[in-house]
């Protein structure tokens, strides 16, 4: 607790829901309760408005635990506000079909949070790490060198396909992009890629995509920016798609 916290304690009051909020101070107290300088006072403002974003935050999705990341494998898990944020895009693009079926290339946080937030729709992890057979027949072991190597029962069976390539190379994308085309169900289906900002070029010619305003984080700060790119227009939601100048 900082001194600025401890001094104001008795006027803190937490809400219903568990946000804090500072009730005023009566003018007959004024001579018990010590004067804070403007800047300890910004200092606390910030303090609340935090604890009340963390609050607000945890109540929406608990945290997923994640086995440790593999960097042999190059695997780096999204942050919690990635993963919740494109989770409830794809809860959201559900909602639009009478038979939502997902399908995570390569990207297990996405299948973890997917799972929390909208359980009963129907998801496939297609992941290399052996490690995520835990999720059963959710999991279909994926090597991106063998793009068709699937079973057949998942082609052209997936209405929304995210997918996340381990490497930024052009083969690797490319390779990833015959297994979207592969699972994807013909006529329109949602698109979402999650690669770096050097693949946008790339992303356009193969699969038709376009970038969002929403910038992709890591629990490990990496140094290549990252991007998210659909083949659908988000409107509002991911901060649009990015417009060119």
């Amino acid at each position: 607790m900082t001194s600025a916290e401890g001094s104001l304690g008795k006027e803190l009051e937490h809400t219903p829901n568990g946000a804090v909020v500072v009730n005023d101070v009566k003018e007959d107290d004024e001579d018990d309760v010590p004067m804070l300088s403007s800047q300890a006072l910004e200092a606390l403002k910030e303090f609340l408005t935090e604890q009340n974003r963390e609050l607000e935050a945890a109540d929406d999705v608990e945290e997923v635990a994640l086995v440790a990341e593999d960097w042999r494998l190059s695997q780096f898990w999204y942050d919690r506000r990635t993963a919740e944020t494109i989770a409830y895009e794809v809860a959201t693009l559900c909602q639009t079909l009478p038979s939502p079926r997902v399908s995570c290339i390569a990207c297990p946080t996405l299948y973890a949070y997917l799972k929390k937030i909208v359980p009963e729709v129907p998801a496939q992890l297609l992941e290399y790490d052996k490690r995520f057979e835990q999720y059963g027949t959710d999991f279909t072991l994926y090597d991106y060198n063998q793009p068709e190597d699937i079973p057949s029962s998942l082609k052209h069976s997936f209405p929304i396909v995210v997918a996340d390539p381990p490497y930024l190379s052009k083969e690797c994308l490319e390779k990833v992009a015959e297994t979207i085309r592969y699972l994807s169900m013909p006529g329109e289906s949602y698109l979402l890629l999650l690669t770096g900002e050097v693949q946008k070029d790339l992303a356009a010619k193969l699969l038709g995509l376009h970038p969002c305003g929403f910038r992709p984080q890591h629990s490990s700060k990496l140094g290549n920016e990252f991007r998210l790119f659909t083949s659908y227009d988000p409107g509002a939601r991911l901060n649009g798609w990015e417009k060119e100048f």
